[in-house]
């Protein structure tokens, strides 16, 4: 939540408070509980692997972030778990009484567990009285801002994944440093900031020696959570997604137990988008309680284990949706389809263990030691793949250069699959006003490209003439493995990995050159082409992604 709609919010609330005299007072109290399973399996050969969930609170802007880091060295998979508790008492009252009947301040594993209805996430299902929460207090979940990249965040110093304690900052508490209190006043802080929106910015840092906080005595920089590609949503509607779809960087939530899943395997030093931006109580909580007291409490609880145990995501009791059990393999796996004999995406395999002819375009593979996306199957044993994450920091007239470099750091048995390709193609300019498009989203696909013929004509091919190398795609390259059934089915497929831009080989205007922007350009721009990139800019948000095109003959 931006923080001038939260500030719009609570000066609302002191003004309607000031019209009451102040009649009505409160306590708004949020906590971090215990990490409820922490990945630990592999102490045993001496790899840390572990996770640290986040919780930044702010009772007076309310802001409430919640995500899980990975400060290891293997991936993991995460899921959190939300539970709520409100109680009222008027001034003439001796006691409080439980929006819930049978359920108390202090025990807090009776709260009501928050779940969302089957196919919409912001309402609460009426099942287990969670809806009860529905007029007093509204969950922010996801996290979107347009034109502006994911939020940033301090690392946690703690790595020891035997310490249980979360990333608790703010106003938020952390259950076991704070004693298991619910007081709304006793501090269990375990990590700096004040819980506010946008605390930590690009190029921050915190020193922790002393230590102030749990953890390591070292001086930590920020680091940025990744971009969401989808908001939040159920698993009814996680199944209507396209299967290429199904597995990402965004949350899912099983409507039959509350529990929210990262779609997708949590690599070391990376962040998950936030599952909850904000909590907000509304008007209704001060009618409520006129001239009284409330008071209002979220519970976190975490799941983190290594993708080879997941199973004890499914063995813990309770009664899963049907699905669950394909998407937990899909995450495991890091696709959600079959296609052959092919290694896993995630699996890093000699070029021989790959079968080209069987993928489908779009399809993620890690061969030595790179990972790629494969774009199409080019007939006579010939097959187009790019690197499947930009290389940052390039300019488009560094560009070159870096293709050069790259390919002659690629293991020599991949080299020797790679087709020649022209040695200069000629790639025509257009300006990015002169064309226009189709399509729901901004900048998709060009509708009047032919009239530009040089640049139309600029389609990567083998050329026996030319030279085995890297290169870079073009214009009408994008337009032609663009749209349903190809290497970029959407917006999100056109963005690199890990959120990041790239240079196309065709020119714009001068001095300027094309690129397909990441989602820092904001939700409608997310993977746009667009011709407005200076050739000599350069930034850590993208840069060069190298395609080859390799031959394996039967």
């Amino acid at each position: 939540m931006t923080p001038e709609k939260k500030n719009q919010r609570r000066l609302r609330n002191l003004a309607l408070l000031s019209l009451l005299l102040l009649a009505v007072g409160g306590t708004f109290a949020f906590q971090a509980f215990n990490q409820r399973a922490i990945n630990d399996r592999l102490n045993e050969v001496e790899i840390n692997v572990g996770g640290r969930v986040h919780d930044y609170y702010n009772r007076e802007t309310e802001n409430k972030d919640v995500f899980v880091e990975n400060y290891g060295e293997r991936p993991i998979m995460a899921r959190i778990r939300l539970s709520e508790f409100l109680e009222t008492r008027q001034r003439d009252e001796a006691n409080f009484t439980p929006l819930v009947a049978g359920t108390s301040r202090d025990d807090v594993e009776n709260w009501t567990t928050w779940i969302p209805s089957a196919n919409d996430i912001t309402d609460r299902e009426n099942t287990n009285d969670s809806n009860a929460f529905d007029q007093y207090a509204n969950l922010i979940f996801g996290w979107e801002r347009s034109g502006q990249d994911a939020p940033w965040y301090m690392p946690t110093f703690n790595h020891d994944n035997l310490d249980q304690r979360t990333a608790a900052a703010g106003h938020a508490r952390d259950w076991i440093e704070g004693n298991g209190a619910t007081d709304a006043v006793t501090d269990g802080a375990t990590h700096p900031g004040d819980g506010t929106d946008a605390y930590w910015s690009a190029g921050g840092s915190f020193d922790n020696s002393g230590p102030v906080w749990p953890g390591e005595e070292v001086t930590n920089q920020t680091a940025q959570n990744l971009q969401q590609d989808r908001a939040p949503m159920t698993m009814n509607q996680w199944s209507t997604l396209p299967n290429e779809d199904k597995i990402g960087n965004f949350w899912v939530v099983d409507p039959n137990t509350g529990w929210a899943y990262w779609a997708n395997r949590l690599d070391r030093e990376q962040a998950t988008s936030y599952l909850l931006d904000a909590a907000e109580m509304t008007a209704a909580i001060e009618d409520k309680v006129f001239n009284g007291f409330y008071y209002y409490g979220i519970h976190v609880e975490s799941g983190l284990v290594s993708p080879d145990q997941h199973e004890e995501f499914l063995n813990d009791g309770e009664q899963h949706h049907a699905e669950l059990e394909d998407f937990l393999r899909g995450i495991q796996n890091g696709v959600m389809y079959d296609d052959g004999q092919n290694p896993l995406p995630n699996e890093d395999s000699q070029p021989d263990a790959f079968d080209f002819s069987t993928m489908r375009p779009g399809r993620i593979f890690t061969m030595a030691g790179e990972q790629y996306r494969y774009l199409e199957n080019m007939g006579s044993g010939n097959h187009m793949i790019i690197r499947n994450e930009a290389i940052r920091n390039v300019s488009w007239n560094d560009q070159e250069a870096e293709l050069v470099s790259w390919y002659d750091a690629l293991h020599a048995d991949v080299r020797t699959m790679v087709q020649p390709v022209s040695d200069n193609f000629d790639t025509g300019a257009v300006r990015h006003g002169d064309l226009t498009w189709t399509g729901s989203t901004q900048a998709w696909l060009p509708s009047n490209l032919t009239d530009f013929p040089l640049v139309a004509a600029d389609v990567t091919d083998v050329d026996t003439s030319g030279t085995p190398r890297a290169f870079a795609l073009s214009l009408a390259d994008v337009a032609r493995l663009s749209g349903s059934g190809q290497a970029f089915p959407n917006p999100a497929g056109r963005i690199g990995a890990n959120n990041s831009w790239w240079w196309l080989r065709t020119r714009a205007q001068a001095g300027h050159a094309w690129v397909i922007l990441h989602r820092g350009h904001g939700q409608d721009l997310s993977g746009a082409l667009n011709g407005g990139h200076t050739s000599q800019g350069a930034n850590t948000g993208g840069g060069s992604r190298p395609a080859l095109i390799i031959n394996q003959s039967n």
